[in-house]
């Protein structure tokens, strides 16, 4: 997105996992390492590394989840924390996911915080995929959220690994809101359990005498 997926005795642990295949929620968890947050082509964490993990429950297509990851803004900012929920399915082989998300930066930063409703769509065309997401600002706080559409592409290539692009533009240039336009292009394959994932990522800002940004990233995660 951001992006985006508890111990107790085994007994317990067992008795729980069999209630939710019973009832048909699906239960899970995601951790990761990057060696750089960036979303959106952004770094969030001041190009240094960062810890991830988020829990998903989902039930016939209905998802609600949180996520979070640590962040440097070099400011009072240290954490950044997600709750979501959203529906997703198919129809005629178009996949479609729609939602809300809000942002929460705890502390001193709460006025940063925002949230954004989203409307996804995608194909798998075999030798290809692709996808577009519409984001709606949402103002909460004292931050006006920009919109922001995406679009994505992956394409599979030999010995199982998929090379990814994506490009999309943050609020409109000339709006008071706007941020500018991003991309990124990387390569990801899975071994075993574990995912790893390298990319280039570029933010091209609307304000006149702001610098460009580019980030290489590598990152590293599992889900169970």
């Amino acid at each position: 997105m951001k992006l985006l997926k508890l111990s107790v005795a085994a007994a317990v642990l067992a008795t729980g996992m069999m209630a939710a295949e019973e009832s048909e929620i699906g239960v899970s968890a995601n951790v990761a390492a990057t060696s750089n947050y960036v979303w959106r082509g952004m770094t969030q964490s001041a190009d240094k590394p960062a810890i991830q993990g988020g829990f998903d429950l989902e039930y016939k297509g209905a998802y609600l989840g949180t996520w979070g990851s640590n962040v440097d803004w070099n400011n009072d900012a240290s954490m950044e924390a997600d709750f979501y929920a959203g529906y997703s399915n198919s129809l005629y082989g178009v996949t479609y996911d729609i939602g809300a998300i809000k942002f929460v930066y705890p502390g001193a930063m709460t006025g940063s915080n925002f949230a954004e409703a989203y409307l996804g769509l995608g194909y798998d065309f075999e030798i290809f995929s692709v996808g577009a997401t519409y984001s709606k600002g949402i103002k909460t706080d004292d931050f006006d959220a920009p919109d922001n559409i995406e679009g994505t592409i992956s394409v599979p290539l030999p010995v199982e690994i998929t090379l990814d692009g994506a490009y999309g533009a943050y609020g409109k240039d000339g709006d008071d809101n706007g941020v500018g336009k991003y991309y990124s292009v990387g390569l990801s394959k899975s071994f075993g359990k574990f995912d790893f994932t390298i990319a280039y990522t570029a933010m091209d800002y609307y304000a006149v005498g702001t610098d460009s940004e580019d980030n290489f990233v590598g990152t590293v995660g599992t889900s169970f």
